[in-house]
């Protein structure tokens, strides 16, 4: 167990970097930061120049890969740092100097526990990527196909145990304290963001995670996932089919190839709807580099490490969440939220139909190209002090990426508007969902699976109360209180003068 002195002292070395950059300013504003923490990045920034323009993304960058990983779980969390540092921490680029080839090359024998040679026929030395868990190179394996190979860099599991151990830390300590902090819950953003690292450290659920998008987007032709190969996967090295594309990033290149930039963008959107409304698994982390315009005006998806999953039920609330705030129905909106128990029963409903209805009206009435679904989270967040809503952790990549998605597909096409691309699908899905032959369908599966299940609930009862056994039931007993007196019992007493009184009626008879 790390010492309490320890975290201290990693945390002021960080703060340190922090305060270079800017990025303490709006812990020591902020009303609601308890004054431990205050004096905390009081200590850290003291000798320190400060720029006039706070840095969060350049700090985070700074500190190293952990900080990175932990920067993108904050952007999603604007309640918590903040508009201004969660959009800064938006454009993290999780880019970082490679690791020399020879290390790589040692990292692959190790892995695959072989000579990479047997297993490529070539390695392009140079990476097409680094990045704070991973680097990319461009290989040929020895049956002749192009691939990519993605490669741990060494020592990066030890970087992260130590890190994410200091921050469960400290945000026990914060949550601790009470307040405003409690209610944001920041262990559980902690913990949410140690389960994603985790399945980025460890290749092979990418793998199966880019595997299982792939089949679950099989309706959405226009959206293709690389295939992996297992062969040539391990903990440590994920080995995928090769996207020879033009990135989503590079408007010019796109325009001069001649592709249609708003059906990518279309495309892109309904991919993401069908992910997270129709299947509840989605890529969660859309940004441009990660996405390759193919011919056809298709899309590819590379990075699997970080994906989300949320439940049917939460899936259906989502779905009547959207559409009632893209049709104004303001009342429902807040009845879904007192049903998922977002909003704390003691709050009244109205009130809240109110409150959404000041974030969703002004957005109706701008221009399309003004609309965005960033404006109306930051809406939703100003509001869930108000009423006590706490931080649902299952909806916080999906909040991510849907802003994502938004400014990818705002970037092919500035007319565009996710409400107006996602109406239609979002209503089909309703109506397929929740219509009158969907709640036929559900009742006959629950009552069938009910059945199903009555064999085990009668062996179970037979189990818990079984035949009485073959010897005939006891009279019944009257009931004798048993009392204690000088640490013998009455009931021995009682004994010994029944056996004496039985031997002076025998006398007597006789």
């Amino acid at each position: 167990m790390t010492a309490p002195a320890v975290h201290l002292w990693r945390l002021l070395k960080w703060g340190r970097i922090l305060a270079r950059h800017g990025a303490l300013q709006g812990i020591e504003r902020d009303p609601n930061t308890p004054a431990p923490v205050r004096r905390l990045a009081r200590i850290a920034r003291f000798g320190a120049r400060v720029p006039k323009v706070p840095r969060y993304a350049d700090a985070l960058q700074a500190i190293g890969p952990a900080a990175i990983k932990l920067g993108q779980t904050l952007a999603t969390r604007p309640d918590m740092v903040g508009d201004a540092a969660a959009l800064d921490l938006m454009r993290l680029q999780d880019a970082l100097p490679p690791v020399p080839y020879e290390t790589i090359h040692a990292a692959l024998t190790r892995a695959f526990q072989r000579d990479p040679a047997e297993l490529f026929r070539s390695i392009e030395p140079v990476p097409v990527g680094a990045a704070s868990i991973a680097q990319v190179h461009r290989a040929v394996t020895t049956d002749g196909r192009t691939v990519a190979i993605k490669v741990l860099r060494p020592g990066v599991e030890e970087d992260f145990t130590r890190a994410i151990d200091t921050y469960e830390w400290a945000a026990a300590q914060v949550e601790a304290m009470g307040g405003e902090l409690s209610r944001l819950r920041p262990r559980l953003t902690i913990e949410t963001f140690k389960r994603w690292t985790a399945r980025e450290l460890d290749l092979r659920r990418e793998a199966a995670s880019a595997s299982e998008l792939a089949d679950s987007m099989l309706a959405e032709p226009d959206f293709t996932v690389p295939k992996i190969d297992w062969q040539r996967t391990t903990g440590k090295v994920l080995t995928l089919e090769w996207i020879d594309g033009i990135k989503l990033s590079n408007r010019t290149a796109l325009i001069a190839a001649g592709y249609d930039l708003p059906q990518l963008a279309n495309t892109l959107v309904h991919a993401f709807l069908r992910q997270a409304i129709a299947e509840g698994f989605f890529h969660a982390d859309m940004h441009q580099g990660n996405l390759f315009a193919l011919p056809g005006n298709k899309i590819a998806a590379i990075d699997f490490g970080i994906m989300g999953r949320i439940d049917r039920r939460a899936r259906v609330w989502l779905a009547e969440i959207l559409y009632g705030l893209i049709t104004g129905n303001y009342k429902r909106v807040a009845e879904i939220h007192f049903e998922a128990g977002y909003v704390p029963a003691h709050h009244n409903v109205a009130e809240f139909a109110t409150a959404l209805r000041a974030v969703g009206e002004p957005m109706r009435g701008m221009a399309v190209k003004d609309m965005s679904i960033g404006m109306m989270l930051d809406g939703l967040f100003n509001i869930t002090r108000d009423f006590d809503m706490q931080t649902q952790p299952h909806l916080l990549l999906l909040q991510k990426t849907m802003v994502m998605v938004e400014g990818v597909a705002t970037s092919l096409d500035p007319e565009i508007n996710l409400w107006d691309a996602a109406a239609p699908f979002v209503r089909e899905w309703i109506r397929t969902e929740l219509g009158p032959e969907a709640a036929v369908a559900d009742r006959i599966i629950t009552d069938l699976r009910t059945f199903a299940r009555l064999p085990d609930l009668i062996r179970n009862i037979e189990r818990r109360f079984p035949n009485p056994p073959g010897a005939p039931p006891e009279p019944p007993l009257r009931h004798i209180e048993i009392v204690r007196f000088g640490g013998w019992r009455y009931a021995a007493v009682a004994l010994v003068s029944a056996t004496a009184s039985l031997g002076v009626g025998w006398m007597l008879w006789g």
